[in-house]
């Protein structure tokens, strides 16, 4: 059946066709994709293209964006819609700034008893309710590795669970999955951190002692670890990892298993 909206996307897809060349180079360049099938790959090049389409990425002095650049930057933030339908989960925000470093930004916390605290935090990404998404280019040139780190999908994740309202660590769940499973699995982890880090704020924890900060920073950065770093995401909290695989409807883990079974010598993360 003829649809306009297919109509349209071949005739994006068919204006911004890249050479297959470029596009391995960003694949070869992203140990995060390895092991995507074939279909998998070409489905990631098409919606990659779209996202640069439909958002502008605005690099500020000091940042020198190549074409490739580009591609990396879409191929991350495209990387965990890559199994859900195309549904526009990136509505809300219609540009990525880029910054040639880390960023000063304003911040604002009221604590228990009512008094308000104001002060200037260093951040490597931000992303605004309603507004863009902003960047450290050193933070994204790190990213794409199974190194438990990836700024681009920590920000992106940020963008999905406001698509609720503000975030909360509760991004809009797909009707086949349990707001109580999601919520006990993910409130159990979180108050384990936080229980580790009250008792020793310099304790040892696996996953990035940062999601303690609140519930919408967890869900970010479990879903930074989903993506690069599953192995140990699912040895640490196997719950969380669960309802990840439920919510994004792929399995990192068993792809990165796959990869080492096949390949030996594959290089292990972290």
């Amino acid at each position: 059946m003829w649809s306009f909206r297919d109509w349209r996307r071949k005739r994006i897809l068919a204006r911004l066709a890249i050479e297959p060349a470029l596009w391995q180079s960003v694949l070869d360049s992203l140990p995060i994709l390895d092991g995507l099938t074939s279909e998998e790959t070409e489905r990631l090049r098409e919606r990659s293209l779209l996202f640069l389409h439909a958002k502008r990425l605005t690099a500020l002095p000091g940042v020198e964006l190549e074409p490739a650049d580009r591609l990396r930057l879409a191929a991350q933030a495209q990387l965990p819609l890559l199994h859900l339908a195309d549904l526009d989960w990136y509505q809300g925000f219609h540009e990525i700034v880029i910054y040639p470093g880390d960023f000063h930004s304003p911040q604002k916390h009221r604590d228990s008893a009512g008094v308000e605290h104001e002060w200037d935090g260093e951040h490597s990404g931000e992303a605004w309710l309603q507004g863009p998404v902003i960047l450290a280019w050193p933070g994204v040139q790190e990213s794409g590795s199974w190194e438990g780190y990836n700024l681009v999908i920590h920000e992106l994740a940020h963008k999905l669970d406001m698509l609720n309202g503000d975030a909360n660590g509760l991004p809009p769940l797909h009707s086949s999955m349990r707001v109580e499973a999601w919520a006990s699995a993910m409130q159990s982890a979180y108050d384990a951190m936080n229980v580790t880090l009250d008792a020793n704020p310099d304790a040892h924890t696996e996953i990035d002692p940062y999601a303690a900060e609140n519930p919408a920073e967890f869900f970010a950065v479990t879903s930074e670890y989903f993506f690069s770093a599953p192995d140990l995401l699912q040895q640490t909290y196997p719950e969380v990892y669960r309802q990840l695989l439920a919510f994004y409807r792929q399995d990192p883990l068993a792809r990165l298993r796959g990869l080492q079974k096949s390949h030996p010598d594959y290089a292990e993360p972290h």
